[in-house]
């Protein structure tokens, strides 16, 4: 009788991945799935054997899922493959009662292994198949438009596990949670700028920001942190610096944190891409400021840019800080000459 596999992820290149590493000989049948409302839906429909679940999803993230399906008692066995890598994050869903939990991007041997481990397959020699692919005449649903990955698409998973792994560095040096978001990647203009950071600095009416430039193998942009002013203090005091208020220490808590953030995520970036990307000298680009005052330097060309938008959040403090990374426009042409290349 064949598995039934249910693939919860609100990325395609995340589901094709999560496909992929599956074994070649397994005699199953996989359903996909974008979102965790559609996972619950068709778990109360349809019998399914295994859930591989995402975290960081729009509308029911895989904590909610999770919760439900506890709550419900569905009957089905779910390993969470999330970016968030955080301590915290995997001790969670294994209270919420995931038998497991496996990081972005997926080690295919150590998923073989859990998957023995918990009874659910047996290598099958009778089976033989390629290292890396799949059966597809086992694949009851074959996921529709996974054969071609936009852009937009493969930055926003790479953005995801690179969000993931700046959010665990982060979180092991303040012992903290980061609450994460879904990245949101988009093609604007600079001229446009001002309008996009106005959307992600809604709340507070000034800011501060550090920008640091990157480039690597055909790539190059610009990451922006902007920070609330309101968070400044919190900051400080998570920090452990101490009463002091001044404006040398504030200063001190935007490099900190503009140094991990940018470190961490744009190794990350590279990682997956297998390239090394360079970091310029970080710059202040103002203080107290409105957001339209503090990238004024943008709006001289009119030029297309990709943009990958992160705000990050600390459960349990009101601190904001808010990741945007520019991709110039060359980058977006490089990228998507090689995007098939990328995403195989």
């Amino acid at each position: 009788m064949k598995t039934r596999v249910l693939i919860c992820d609100d990325s395609a290149m995340a589901r094709k991945q999560m496909a992929r590493t599956l074994p070649g000989d397994w005699n199953i049948a996989i359903e996909y799935v974008t979102n965790g409302r559609e996972a619950l839906e068709h778990l109360r429909s349809s019998r399914t054997d295994l859930l591989l679940l995402d975290l960081n999803m729009p509308e029911v993230d895989g904590y909610q899922v999770l919760e439900t399906i506890r709550t419900e008692d569905l009957p089905v066995m779910t390993i969470v493959v999330s970016g968030d890598i955080q301590p915290e994050a995997r001790k969670r869903v294994l209270a919420l009662g995931s038998i497991d939990f496996i990081r972005k991007p997926v080690d295919k041997s150590l998923l073989t292994q859990l998957l023995t481990q918990f009874g659910l397959y047996q290598p099958d020699p009778t089976r033989p198949q390629p290292r890396g692919t799949m059966d597809q005449s086992a694949d009851a649903n074959p996921e529709p438009g996974t054969a071609s990955i936009g852009l937009s698409d493969f930055l926003q998973e790479v953005a995801n596990v690179a969000m993931g792994q700046a959010a665990d560095l982060l979180a092991r040096l303040l012992n903290v949670f980061v609450k994460l978001p879904v990245p949101r990647v988009t093609k604007i203009y600079r001229t446009e700028l001002s309008m996009v950071l106005a959307a992600a600095a809604e709340q507070h009416d000034t800011y501060s920001a550090v920008c640091q430039g990157f480039t690597g193998a055909g790539m190059a942009g610009e990451a922006l942190l902007l920070f609330s002013d309101s968070s400044i203090k919190d900051m400080i005091d998570l920090l452990g610096y101490g009463e002091v208020d001044s404006d040398a220490l504030d200063v001190e808590v935007l490099m900190d944190m503009s140094s991990i953030l940018f470190g961490a995520f744009l190794r990350g970036v590279g990682e997956q891409m297998d390239i090394h990307l360079g970091l310029g000298q970080p710059v202040v680009l103002g203080r107290h400021r409105r957001v339209e005052h503090l990238i004024e330097h943008h709006n001289e060309r009119q030029e297309r840019l990709m943009c990958i938008e992160i705000p990050y959040r600390l459960e349990g403090y009101r601190i904001e800080c808010d990741l945007l990374v520019f991709l110039t426009e060359e980058s977006i042409h490089q990228l998507e000459q090689n995007l098939h290349f990328l995403t195989e």
